[in-house]
C-alpha cells in the first residue's frame, strides 16, 4: 500500500497541459492523480499556453537536463495590429495600428517570415524568468523598470504559415532551446510595421516526444490505472537513458 507521500514511480508522463494552469500547478495535479512521490517537469509553459509538458518521475528525472536542451515545436497564433508590453495576450496594449490602416496581405506576411528562419537574435522579454542580480526580470517589469538585455542567438529551423485571416496568423515554429515565441510574434509585427502579439500557443513536440502521444490532465485524473500511461525508463527513445541502466533489474 502506498504511503501518504506517494509511490516511488519511475517513468515519463507526456501531459497535455490545459489552459489556465501554471506548469507547476498542472504537474502537482498530475502527481496526485498518479500518487507519485517525486516528479518534475522539463520546461515551463505560460498559464495561457497549452500542450506538451514532459514530466519526469523518480529515476526518469535523469533525462531532465536533456529535455531542457531539446528543440521544441509550437503552433502559435500571432495577432496583428496590437503590440503588448508582455508580448502576449496577458499584457497591456502599448501600440495599436490605426483603424484605417491597410490590412496586411497574406503574401506580405509570408515574405516577412523569411527574415526569421535560421539563426536569429532575440532580445529576451522583460516579462521573463531570466534573472538579474538574483531577481527575475518580471519582478523589475512589474515595477515599471526596463533593463537593458543583451540579444541571444537562437535558431528557427522551421517557420510555416498554417492559416491567415488578416488579423490572426497561425504559424508552426520549430526552434532551438531558449526561443521566446512571444518575442518572435512581437518582432514579426515590428517587421510588418503593424504591431503584433502572441494570442495563443500550443506546444506539440519536445525533442523526440510528441503531443499526439500525450494525455490530458482531466483524462488522467479519471483513469482507474493512470500509471499505465507512463513511459518506463527502459522504453525511452534511444540516447535518453544510460545504456548501463537499460535492464529492468537496475531500475
Amino acid at each position: 500500500m502506498a504511503s501518504r507521500r506517494g509511490q516511488m514511480l519511475d517513468g515519463v508522463l507526456l501531459l497535455d497541459k490545459p489552459e489556465g494552469l501554471s506548469s507547476n500547478h498542472a504537474l502537482q495535479r498530475a502527481k496526485r492523480a498518479l500518487d507519485a512521490r517525486k516528479a518534475g517537469h522539463t520546461g515551463t509553459l505560460d498559464p495561457f499556453a497549452t500542450g506538451l509538458l514532459v514530466c519526469c518521475l523518480g529515476r526518469a528525472t535523469k533525462i531532465s537536463s536533456a529535455m531542457l536542451e531539446a528543440d521544441k515545436v509550437y503552433e502559435a497564433t500571432v495577432r496583428l495590429g496590437e503590440e503588448t508590453d508582455s508580448g502576449d495576450l496577458t499584457g497591456h496594449i502599448v501600440f495599436q495600428e490605426p483603424s484605417d490602416a491597410e490590412p496586411v496581405a497574406q503574401s506580405r506576411f509570408e515574405a516577412v517570415l523569411e527574415q526569421f528562419r535560421g539563426p536569429i537574435e532575440q532580445i529576451p522579454p522583460m516579462h521573463s524568468a531570466l534573472k538579474r542580480d538574483g531577481k527575475p526580470l518580471y519582478e523589475y517589469a512589474r515595477q515599471g523598470i526596463e533593463l537593458e538585455r543583451p540579444p541571444r542567438q537562437v535558431t528557427i529551423y522551421r517557420l510555416e504559415l498554417l492559416s491567415f485571416d488578416g488579423r490572426d496568423a497561425r504559424v508552426l515554429v520549430h526552434c532551438s532551446k531558449g526561443t521566446y515565441i512571444r518575442t518572435l510574434a512581437q518582432d514579426i509585427g515590428r517587421a510588418l510595421g503593424c504591431g503584433a502579439h502572441l494570442a495563443a500557443l500550443r506546444r506539440t513536440q519536445v525533442g523526440p516526444f510528441r503531443l499526439d502521444d500525450g494525455v490530458g490532465l482531466e483524462t488522467l485524473q479519471q483513469m482507474s490505472e493512470p500509471q499505465s500511461v507512463l513511459i518506463a525508463p527502459q522504453d525511452l527513445p534511444p540516447g535518453l537513458w544510460p545504456e548501463n541502466l537499460k535492464s529492468k533489474d537496475q531500475l
